[in-house]
């Protein structure tokens, strides 16, 4: 019997939010999202389990991103929404999301994350949104025949580009009431974050948006995939993508040899390294991510099939219990390590 499959929803903290992609190479072109069809009967177990796993994402990929916003240059209000658009769903299974979703408007709060600043303005799951700031949400006509995230994407980015130190005021829709809410601000490093349904453990980032298959969900706890997400959050805060395409590096099967190969490696080993300092700072256990490495790198990284532009899963671990030990016992919250600064330089 086949199953409703849609892309998750995107937790609205950066300019680009929180939102994911395979574990990974930040070198193989622009992520494209792409829905896919869907249609079943028991549309409220499924679409319930995605808005827990969406969540689940969301609180991790709001921790790292608040705790972190003063290592970030480049920042963006994170309330700690998560948003969805229901014509990201296939029109087949529209008309039973109401029920599940509200969507008394177009756009909709999927989750909320506790503690947040949306929580605490008193935002609840199933609220519509209608404008932000006073200006109304944008609906692409290109999901009205199809599934497509145009809308959602969309209006991730108007609310990513109001000011990340200011509070935001949405007006949202509720039982058919109008009302104006507004959120204190909540400032994040820029990024979006977002689960990928689909059977493998892939993750990946590409400079705007960070994506986690849902895979990951089903088979860690939050502790480890903490791990992934603050390893591809490093890629975006360090800018790898543009700095690899700056130094001119070769994708697909060229990237694991000679300089394109060395210069993924260092983009990787720069990943897990500032990784660890993101988790810290957002009151994860940093030693979580030598486990994660030595306990199930296999799983991700292909083992003797891995790809050539990534560390073997024992030397990341290496690494990572390294970096650890240069962290003095009274470090600040948040630390602020000096490979932040790696972001300015050419490969």
């Amino acid at each position: 019997m086949s199953r409703p499959f849609i892309l998750s929803s995107a937790v609205i903290a950066l300019s680009a939010f929180l939102l994911v992609m395979p574990l990974e190479a930040p070198a193989a072109g622009p992520v494209a999202a792409t829905p896919v069809a869907a249609a079943d009967t028991d549309d409220a177990a499924l679409f319930g389990a995605m808005r827990d796993a969406d969540l689940r994402l969301g609180t991790i990929a709001w921790r790292l991103a608040t705790a972190n916003a003063p290592l970030c240059r480049d920042r963006a209000p994170t309330p700690g929404l998560v948003i969805h658009a229901i014509d990201q769903y296939d029109p087949a299974v529209r008309k039973t999301l109401p029920a599940i979703f509200g969507f008394e408007a177009p756009i909709a709060v999927e989750a909320v994350v506790p503690g947040s600043a949306a929580a605490k303005a008193g935002i609840a799951a199933n609220d519509g949104i209608a404008a932000v700031n006073g200006r109304p949400l944008v609906v692409q006509a290109a999901g009205r025949e199809r599934a497509d995230t145009a809308t959602r994407d969309t209006a991730q980015r108007q609310i990513a580009a109001e000011p990340a130190d200011a509070p935001l005021r949405l007006t949202i829709l509720r039982k058919g009431e109008r009302r104006e809410v507004t959120l204190p601000a909540q400032p994040g490093c820029r990024s979006r974050f977002e689960m990928l349904m689909g059977p493998g453990l892939t993750a990946s980032a590409d400079g705007d948006i960070v994506q986690i298959g849902s895979r990951f969900f089903e088979r860690f706890d939050d502790r480890m995939i903490a791990v992934v997400v603050g390893h591809e959050f490093s890629h975006n805060i360090l800018r790898h993508r543009e700095r690899l395409d700056a130094a001119g590096v070769k994708r697909g099967i060229l990237s694991e040899f000679g300089r394109n190969g060395r210069l993924f490696r260092q983009t990787e080993t720069e990943a897990d390294l500032l990784g660890v300092h993101l988790i810290r700072n957002a009151g994860y256990d940093p030693q979580d991510a030598v486990r994660f490495w030595r306990e199930h790198g296999g799983e991700v990284d292909g083992g003797i099939f891995r790809s050539r532009t990534h560390p073997s899963s024992s030397a990341r671990a290496d690494a990572v219990a390294a970096e650890i030990a240069t962290i003095p016992k009274d470090a600040p919250f948040p630390d602020k390590p000096a490979l932040i600064a790696a972001a300015d330089r050419p490969l």
